[in-house]
Formats: C-alpha cells, sequence, structure tokens
C-alpha cells in the first residue's frame, strides 16, 4: 500500500486544528465510519455478553486462529471487537424473529436508556393482561373455564361498579325515615318547712322536667346496640318554650325559653323550678328542627296538594305532577304554564312561566307550625294539708308524669350501612392481591409458552434455527457494542484495495497525530493561546 504526505487542508473540525490542514475530501463512495470525530478521552472496552459456558472460547472476532491479536491485512483502523463465547443454547432462548434476552437484558453502564427505565414507575396492569393467547387456549381445553370466569368477572365488576355510583346519588338526597318520639313531662313538689326545724326556713316549690327517648321499632332492635348512636332530647329541636301562667308569676318571669345555637351541648332534657304549691297551668311549645327544612303551605295550596308541610323540592315536584295530570303546560310555548281557576286564585295571574314558579311560592311558604301541649303542675292543694297527706306527698305518687307521642324524622339506618360499604376496603385489598397472583399466574404461562416455541422450532429444523439464531445474536451484539460498518464486507481483503482507502490512511493517522498532540498538551498543562 502506498503511503501519500499529509495534504495541506482539511475539512473544518470541531476543534482547533494544531498541524497542517487536509485537502476536503470529496469521493462520493467514503464510508460514513471513517469520518474523523473530535477526540473524547480514552474509552473503556465494553466487556461483551456472556452466553451460557457450553465449550471452549473460541478466537476472538476478527483475528486469525492461533496468531497474534493483530487486525487482519494489518488495517489499524478497526474497531476491536469484543470477546463472545460460545454458547450452549440455554432454555428461554426465543425463535427467531422474537425479542432475545439480550435485548431484555442490556449491560447498565453501557446503556444510557437503562437509567431512564430503572426511573419510570411500574407498569400499571390491565385487564387484558390477564387473558391468556390463543395458543395456550388451544393447546390447553381446560383453559376456557378461566375464560369464562374472566367474562364472569368483568360483568360482576360491571353490576358492583354500578351500584356503588347509585348508592354514592342516593347519599347525595336526604334518606329519613319516621320514628316515635315520648315526650316525659313530670313534675314534683318540695314542701316548704317550718320556722324552727333546723334553725332555717323554706318556701314550697315544684319542678318541671321535660325529656324524651326515641321508641324502637322491630327494624332498629335487629341492629347492634354498639353501632347505634342514641340522640340526644335537645337535638330534634330548634327551640323549646316553657310558658307559666302570667298571673301567678308576673309578665317578666312567666317564660321560659331554650333556643339552639351553633354552641349548643346537646343535653337529655330540661327542668324548670319555681315556688309555689298551687295547680299551675303551663304550654309547651317545641319547634322541630327539620333537616332538611320544611316549610307550611298556604291553606288553598295545601288543599290543593294534598300535603301540610314538606320540603321546597317536594313542593316543587308536587305542583309539577299536577301541572302535568290537568295539562296545563302550554302546547306552543312550552316554558309556560296555564294556570286554570284554582292555580289563579293562588298565584294570582292566568300564565306564568315554570322558572317563576320558586318566586311565586316563595310568599306561599311559612315556617311549620310548633308543637303544642298543654300541662297542669299538679300541687299539693288537691290534698289534704295535714301531715298525714304531707308523707304520703313524699312517696311515690309525688311524682306526676304525663307521655305523650310525637312523630320525628330520623337519617335512615340504611344510610349507615351504604356508608361504611363505600369507605371499607377490606374486600379491595383482598381483591388486589388475588389480582397480582393472577398477573404472575399469567406471565408464567405466556413465558412457558415462548420456552415451548423455542424448543419446538429448534426440533423441526435445527440447522436453519441455528443460523437464524446466531443472525439474530450477532444483530444483538452489533447493537449493544455499537459496531458500526459492515463486518461481512470488512473481513474481505478487497474492501481494503477501494480508491478511497489511501485517504482513509492518511486521515486516520493524521487524527492519531493530534491526539496524541493532545494528550501531551494536557499532561504538559498547556493552554493554547
Amino acid at each position: 500500500m502506498n503511503m501519500q504526505q499529509p495534504p495541506q487542508s482539511q475539512p473544518q473540525q470541531r476543534y482547533a486544528p494544531q498541524g497542517p490542514q487536509m485537502r476536503p475530501f470529496s469521493q462520493p463512495g467514503y464510508p460514513p465510519q471513517f469520518i474523523q470525530a473530535p477526540y473524547r478521552g480514552p474509552r473503556a472496552p465494553y466487556p461483551g455478553p456472556q452466553m451460557g459456558t457450553g465449550g471452549p472460547p473460541p478466537p476472538p472476532m476478527g483475528m486469525r486462529p492461533g496468531g497474534p491479536g493483530v487486525p487482519p491485512h494489518g488495517y489499524p483502523g478497526k474497531q476491536r471487537r469484543t470477546r463472545m463465547t460460545r454458547s450452549g443454547m440455554s432454555p428461554g432462548m426465543p425463535p427467531p424473529g422474537m425479542q432475545g434476552p439480550m435485548d431484555r437484558k442490556r449491560s447498565a453502564s453501557n446503556d444510557p436508556r437503562s437509567s431512564q427505565q430503572m426511573s419510570k414507575p411500574k407498569k400499571k396492569k390491565k385487564i387484558a393482561d390477564k387473558i391468556l393467547p390463543q395458543k395456550v387456549r388451544d393447546l390447553v381445553p381446560e383453559s376456557q373455564a378461566y375464560m369464562d370466569l374472566l367474562a364472569f368477572e368483568r360483568k360482576l365488576d360491571a353490576t358492583i361498579m354500578r351500584k356503588r355510583l347509585d348508592i354514592q346519588e342516593a347519599l347525595k338526597r336526604p334518606m329519613k325515615q319516621k320514628r316515635k318520639l315520648r315526650i316525659f313531662i313530670s313534675n314534683t313538689f318540695s314542701p316548704g318547712k317550718p320556722d324552727g326545724e333546723d334553725g332555717e326556713e323554706s318556701v314550697s316549690s315544684w319542678e318541671l322536667r321535660v325529656e324524651g327517648r326515641l321508641l324502637d321499632d322491630a327494624a332498629s332492635s335487629k341492629l347492634s346496640d354498639s353501632n347505634k348512636v342514641k340522640r340526644k332530647f335537645s337535638s330534634f329541636f330548634k327551640s323549646l318554650v316553657i310558658e307559666l301562667d302570667k298571673e301567678l308569676y308576673g309578665p317578666d318571669n312567666h317564660l321560659v325559653e331554650w333556643h339552639r345555637t351553633p354552641n349548643t351541648q346537646e343535653t337529655d332534657g330540661f327542668q324548670v323550678k319555681r315556688p309555689g304549691d298551687n295547680n299551675v297551668k303551663c304550654t309547651v311549645l317545641l319547634m322541630l328542627d327539620y333537616q332538611p327544612m320544611q316549610f307550611k303551605l298556604d291553606q288553598r295550596l295545601a288543599r290543593l296538594l294534598g300535603m301540610h308541610t314538606q320540603t321546597r323540592p317536594v313542593i316543587i315536584n308536587a305542583l309539577w305532577q299536577y301541572i302535568k295530570t290537568h295539562k296545563l303546560q302550554d302546547p306552543h310555548e312550552r316554558e309556560y304554564i296555564n294556570c286554570d281557576r284554582y292555580l289563579e286564585q293562588i298565584f294570582e295571574c292566568k300564565r306564568m312561566k315554570f322558572a317563576e314558579i320558586p318566586s311565586k311560592l316563595h310568599p306561599l311558604l311559612m315556617a311549620p307550625d310548633p308543637i303544642v301541649i298543654n300541662h297542669i303542675i299538679v300541687g299539693p292543694s288537691m290534698y289534704n294539708r295535714d301531715r298525714k297527706s304531707m308523707d304520703r306527698m313524699d312517696g311515690p305518687d309525688a311524682k306526676k308524669t304525663a307521655c305523650y307521642d310525637i312523630d320525628v324524622e330520623v337519617d335512615d339506618t340504611l344510610k349507615q350501612q351504604m356508608n361504611s360499604f363505600l369507605l371499607s376496603t377490606q374486600s379491595q385489598q383482598e381483591i388486589a392481591t388475588l389480582d397480582n397472583k393472577i398477573h404472575e399466574t399469567v406471565e408464567t404461562i405466556n413465558q412457558l409458552k415462548i420456552n415451548r416455541e423455542f424448543f419446538l422450532s429448534f426440533a423441526k429444523d435445527p440447522l436453519e434455527f441455528i443460523n437464524n439464531w446466531l443472525i439474530s445474536q450477532t444483530r444483538d451484539l452489533k447493537t449493544m457494542t455499537d459496531v458500526v460498518g459492515n463486518p461481512e464486507e470488512e473481513r474481505r481483503a478487497d474492501y481494503y484495495y477501494q480508491p478511497w482507502v489511501q485517504e482513509a490512511v492518511c486521515r486516520y493517522f493524521y487524527g492519531k497525530v493530534q491526539q496524541r498532540r493532545l494528550e501531551l498538551e494536557q499532561a504538559l498543562g498547556i493552554r493554547n493561546a
């Protein structure tokens, strides 16, 4: 091979040239692998993949058997190949055309994408990952039972999800049930002490107590007592007023009032104590705390709709049902309502828009009436005022109690069960554990299918299988070691007698000289001007 002197000019480099310039190369057939790249420092050799230990290692690729490690034909510009041992075809190698183990097991130190893959979150498993391939179902007919269970599971999941959504929608609406609240109104009398007894004088007095509790029904008695939370008596009311006889206690002391505030502490009852020994007429006014708020309808509207006290949405819905039943909606302008004679008397108009109904209902809705209980506080005047009757008053007959039952609305017990069902996570954790086991089993089955296809293709045509497998592994090795060029052409001598070889050799040696020069300058600490 004839060598030429280095040319006087060269293409523009990424770094500043330090020697004679090379002439630009303009031949179109120049291979891209010989384009001079900037020196980036010494590079550690790739150790190469180890694919089994099935025999003694062959000589390195690109070297003559038995000879020293000299590249063929003395060409110094070829990248040194890595050593690869002879493989004994371990189980798990895929047939041609499928992803090989070398594609999956890249070296973390040489593959820059490995760190990105490790930082990615774990792939979320899907329902499709639980489906068995068609080939597995053909080989194992019993697997169809698993597919049937999988289809049934999807239907069951859809049904449960739809039911959960229905429960969530139901919880947004108030769920109430009517219960009986029994109110106990009792009074006791304390006689006064005459002068001379214990040196103190006391006045006769009475004490009025208002208490109550919910009556247990058959449905609520089935629930365990541990899950039941008893409500305080005051939680059912917004206000309570006890009006005593104004003639006996005057205009400033005859009213006893209690009103709910945001900081009110709930209690099981109320008590009032006053001096006196005569019968006292009292009126107990109880204002129920409706949740949601209820309103008393105008007398005409209540007679028309057949309800006395209800919530605003229920009243509007009942009015809409009345309009639809009597076909009062305008056939041409659907947003208008043509009032009949009853609605005309109530709303005082012949025609109105449906959107105007809430505003027109507002003056017809009033606060609900309180519950009124008339009670007589029994004093000692009905008894003889002798000592014997006083002794009898201290016994069980001293407490007089009256009972009253009223209807109240409480939260439906089913609402608590719905909430516990939605908040329960125990079954979800168990289902997730079983799903993970199913995914792992399906992955194992898929891997066994790959192994079976691998050995089956080897058993059918060993020669063709090994050739295709070697081609696939060579392609993987070339990708892993960043080998450029065409090794099949480069191993023949005619490849190095082409016209571009002389220019390539010159460029190669020039690059080596520049590389050594930079290393020397870095070692001596010389800086370019």
